[in-house]
């Protein structure tokens, strides 16, 4: 689960946006699979275009759609990865991850000190019912693998957005990394 609270001048800005649609969008507060948020992805043309996709990304079989993308030499993902024009960014301003036992769990939200919104590394994909998209992950940090030592969501730094979007595969897939510990500001909800 994640969140993208801020308006649609601020991730122009950030992002480089120059194309889409929206005057404004309203927050997405608590994204789950299955629904709608903002993604932005590099045009034919070399712009960047905001635009709205459903998180989950069509399976290789029947079954539910994948999340989140662990295994990046996967021949499954390998298809997607190997495209820039298959890779978009994911606008972030928290994301969670949960901690304790089953039925006393609680949420714990990470984000950036600054404040500003950052961008997840992710993959979309054209269906019938519209764009899918879905988000690396790699190894966490010392401070999400405190809370959650299996993985954490690929988090680009903003120098790399260009990269994530343009650069040939094992350059863009050398991205894939924990972001740094610094910097992190977390948020503990019963």
């Amino acid at each position: 689960m994640y969140r993208i609270t801020t308006n649609v001048e601020a991730m122009r800005r950030l992002f480089g946006v120059t194309k889409g649609g929206f005057a404004n969008l309203p927050p997405f507060g608590d994204i789950y699979p299955g629904r709608e948020a903002p993604v932005i992805r590099a045009t034919a043309d070399g712009e960047r275009e905001l635009t709205v996709m459903h998180w989950g990304f069509p399976p290789p079989a029947t079954g539910r759609p994948v999340t989140n993308v662990r295994n990046l030499a996967s021949p499954f993902w390998r298809t997607a990865l190997s495209r820039p024009d298959r890779r978009c960014l994911i606008p972030v301003t928290s994301f969670c991850e949960w901690e304790g036992d089953v039925g006393v769990k609680r949420k714990v939200w990470f984000a950036l000190d600054h404040g500003d919104p950052f961008a997840f590394a992710g993959v979309w994909r054209p269906t019938p019912e519209g764009d899918r998209m879905a988000f690396l992950t790699c190894e966490p940090n010392a401070t999400v693998g405190a809370v959650h030592p299996k993985a954490m969501p690929v988090v680009l730094d903003p120098g790399d957005y260009e990269g994530w979007l343009a650069h040939e595969y094992a350059s863009a897939c050398a991205l894939a990394k924990p972001y740094p510990d610094l910097g992190w500001t977390l948020e503990r909800v019963a």
